[in-house]
């Protein structure tokens, strides 16, 4: 017979963990939203690959500013700053891609597979409350593994190495999305703006390297 204290504890883990998803989601959506407003002016203000780089290894800073302060009142404050930076990083990209006759095409296709994946892969980790904690290690190891062959390629510059490279990220980002999703279910990450910037993260990759695969297969 379980004790009253047991079900009193395990119900109040229950709706713990529902509000670090709900804040999680709530979050995620404002500053997706951030993300979406800084990467318009930035494309709007027509700014070039150098400030990009610039922009985007600011925004990497400011990710252990994140990681620092998630526990203290300060941290939604430097969340909407490193969402904000990066979504400007991407004014280039997306310049270049406008520059296309179907540059607008792609990019629109790009964010609905990117929300498409999202949701189809949060809704299976939500109903199925699977722990997909052991992808962890795959996960990482195969992140290790793009790098090198991204650095790798800026010296090669072989063309299928990049559909390659694309395509393992895409799958790798949406193994990501199945583990954060599944800590946060489980217990495993209370802290919902850590939570919020490890699935930022995993969208922000996910849409790059699905507009590099869609324009590669448009071509």
């Amino acid at each position: 017979m379980n004790s009253p204290f047991i079900q009193t504890q395990t119900g109040s883990a229950s709706v713990s963990i529902n509000k670090v998803l709900k804040n999680t989601y709530i979050l995620l959506g404002m500053t997706l939203a951030f993300s979406a407003l800084t990467a318009t002016l930035a494309t709007m203000m027509n700014i070039g690959g150098g400030m990009s780089l610039v922009l985007m290894l600011v925004g990497f800073g400011l990710l252990f500013v994140v990681s620092k302060t998630a526990d203290t009142g300060k941290g939604l404050f430097w969340v909407f700053m490193f969402t904000g930076v990066m979504g400007a990083s991407l004014g280039n990209m997306l310049n270049h891609y406008l520059a296309m006759e179907n540059g607008a095409s792609l990019i629109m296709q790009a964010l609905g597979s990117t929300a498409l994946i999202f949701f189809a892969l949060s809704a299976y980790a939500l109903t199925s409350k699977k722990d997909f904690s052991f992808m962890g290690g795959f996960l990482m190891t195969g992140m290790i593994v793009v790098l090198i062959a991204m650095v790798a390629n800026i010296f090669l510059q072989i063309p299928i190495m990049q559909v390659v490279i694309s395509s393992v990220v895409v799958l790798i980002m949406s193994g990501f999305i199945l583990f954060d999703t599944s800590r946060i279910i489980n217990g495993g990450e209370t802290n919902y703006i850590r939570a919020t910037v490890s699935l930022y993260m995993n969208l922000f990759n996910l849409f790059i390297h699905l507009l590099a695969l869609l324009n590669i297969i448009d071509d």
